[in-house]
């Protein structure tokens, strides 16, 4: 005999797929794997751990907030996956030595204030030197830490109701 699998929100029940619209889903249901269009497949809430919740259903749209804790507006008849994505603990996790992060394919991380001038902006000097700039900038020169990179006039920011933190 087939058993269809319910999840069950407060009184009502409604049919666990695999993929399901948000038509279908009540408000406050956890999800992952979320299509911001309809047929360009899964783009948001996809790494371990992951969950984003659909808080609000208006017209066309649905209102999620993502791992990021940003709020965003999506198609309500795009496609995700409910449920939160497996391997929760996987950052927690010590690789304990340099061998463990090697298996992984993992390279070593040189800091630029070690490095020679030849190779980053931040080295040379003699001894613990400080950067010897205004602000830290990457290998290549250009501005980080702290520095958006989002582009300013993206046709995307009508969707985003509150940025993330």
């Amino acid at each position: 005999m087939l058993w269809k699998k319910l999840v069950q929100f407060g009184k009502g029940f409604f049919e666990r797929k695999e993929e399901s619209t948000y038509t279908d889903m009540p408000l406050g249901t956890a999800m992952h794997n979320i299509e911001i269009t309809r047929g360009r497949g899964g783009q948001l809430a996809r790494a371990a751990g992951a969950v984003a919740k659909l808080i609000a259903k208006e017209g066309k749209s649905a209102t999620l907030r993502l791992p990021s804790g940003e709020v965003r507006l999506v198609s309500q008849n795009s496609l995700a996956t409910v449920g939160q994505v497996g391997n929760v603990g996987v950052n927690q996790k010590s690789l304990g030595r340099a061998g463990s992060k090697c298996w992984l394919g993992k390279r070593p991380v040189v800091r630029g204030v070690v490095m020679n001038p030849v190779d980053h902006p931040h080295g040379g000097g003699e001894g613990k030197a400080p950067i010897g700039r205004k602000k830290p900038t990457t290998p290549w020169g250009y501005p980080a830490l702290g520095r958006r990179t989002r582009k300013r006039k993206k046709y995307s920011d009508s969707f985003i109701l509150r940025r993330r933190k």
